[in-house]
């Protein structure tokens, strides 16, 4: 054991059960330099301090971020591996080539403060701070800022539910312009089956069967969201719309995607869109998304900010209120977190609760009422 001072700073160099380490301890402290060495001593006999991990701490910021994406590609969906990139741009930014071993838990902090001051809520600066732990997590450098940074409270809510008659508003605004059929016909599909917006665009045509009304979800976020789905006569109309939609650029085949990539075109009347066509059309690639249409969509229905997702917790909540039990609900739903099963479960107590508050009016009306029934005198006395 030594500690060495080249430069500014000081350097250590141990040997735990026959490995040699040589680290430099980023300080120019004597006493912090010696805490930091005991530290490390204690993580190399624990086997939490490699060479390996040595090195990676060394790493800039952005290199290790790219050994990141590249490894989690074996661990991650697709579409989960573009969420993961998109959390990353952030970051990217503000540590840039910093080294993994110099982000301190100031820095950290610093960073979460500058993301609040972009109005970014707290669900993203954890997920975005949820990467970061996992990056120097592998270069063994999160133990040291770990008890310095707590993730951020998250507001409650798990989503909106909207009433009958906004629904009602949402949908016969999507039927009023054609650039909105595709955001339509899949709000239809979640609103009758639960599917979430990414198992939609994973859906091939083989995975729909009209005739004995079936939809097979092979594709989602977890293994329990694989599952067989009942299709509503509603839903098997949308479905048949958008089998003729496919069928008017060729012969539609079982590999193909349920909701296709396509290349919409727009003649546009000042800022108001007067016609809508396709340029091109793709069936062996799904489509990215529909979010530009739905926002604009859900604006003009006066919901803005509702978001796509939210549909399946419409879905999941007409389940519950009526009468739906958790095991049901599962399993056309898939995985249901313990938290919404909680609400759906509040849900059907409401749903009961308003049903025998009807059987109240009616036994009313019949002329019975208990509003003075602690005031009734006895009849007769009780026999001797």
């Amino acid at each position: 054991m030594s500690l060495v001072k080249r430069g500014r700073k000081w350097h250590c160099h141990f040997v735990v059960n026959g490995q040699r380490f040589r680290q430099s301890l980023g300080t120019k402290d004597w006493r912090e330099a010696q805490n930091k060495e005991k530290e490390l001593i204690g993580q190399a006999m624990e086997g939490k301090l490699t060479q390996a991990s040595s090195s990676l701490a060394r790493q800039p910021f952005g290199q290790a971020a790219d050994d990141y994406v590249t490894a989690r590609k074996l661990e991650l969906a697709t579409a989960s591996q573009s969420k993961e990139k998109q959390l990353l741009v952030q970051l990217r930014a503000y540590f840039q080539q910093e080294p993994l071993k110099s982000i301190t838990a100031k820095r950290i902090i610093d960073y979460r403060a500058w993301r609040a001051d972009q109005k970014v809520g707290p669900a993203t600066l954890n997920a975005e701070l949820g990467i970061l732990r996992r990056i120097m997590k592998r270069a063994r450098v999160w133990a040291r800022v770990a008890d310095d940074i707590r993730p951020l409270r998250e507001p409650s809510t798990i989503g909106r539910a909207l009433t009958e008659e906004e629904k009602q508003r949402l949908l016969k605004m999507a039927v009023m312009r054609p650039e909105w059929e595709t955001a339509y016909l899949a709000a239809i599909l979640c609103l009758n089956t639960t599917a979430r917006g990414c198992e939609l665009k994973g859906l091939q045509w083989s995975d729909v069967d009209l005739f004995a009304k079936t939809l097979t979800i092979r594709k989602s976020k977890t293994a329990a969201g694989e599952r067989v789905v009942p299709l509503t006569d509603v839903a098997v109309s949308a479905l048949g719309k958008l089998h003729q939609r496919a069928e008017g650029f060729g012969t539609v085949e079982l590999s193909h995607y349920v909701f296709a990539a396509f290349v919409p075109k727009f003649t546009f009347s000042g800022k108001k869109v007067v016609d809508y066509s396709v340029t091109g059309f793709d069936p062996r690639r799904h489509l990215n998304s529909w979010r530009s249409a739905w926002r604009t969509l859900t604006k003009k229905a006066g919901l803005s900010g509702f978001r796509f997702h939210d549909l399946r917790h419409c879905a999941i909540t007409q389940l519950a209120e009526n009468g739906t039990s958790d095991s049901t609900i599962m399993a056309i739903a898939g995985h249901v977190s313990h938290r919404m099963l909680e609400r759906y479960s509040h849900v059907r107590m409401e749903a009961k609760r308003t049903a025998l508050e009807a059987l109240a009016v009616s036994t009313k009306t019949a002329g019975y009422d208990t509003n003075r029934d602690t005031n009734v005198q006895p009849t007769s006395t009780r026999p001797v």
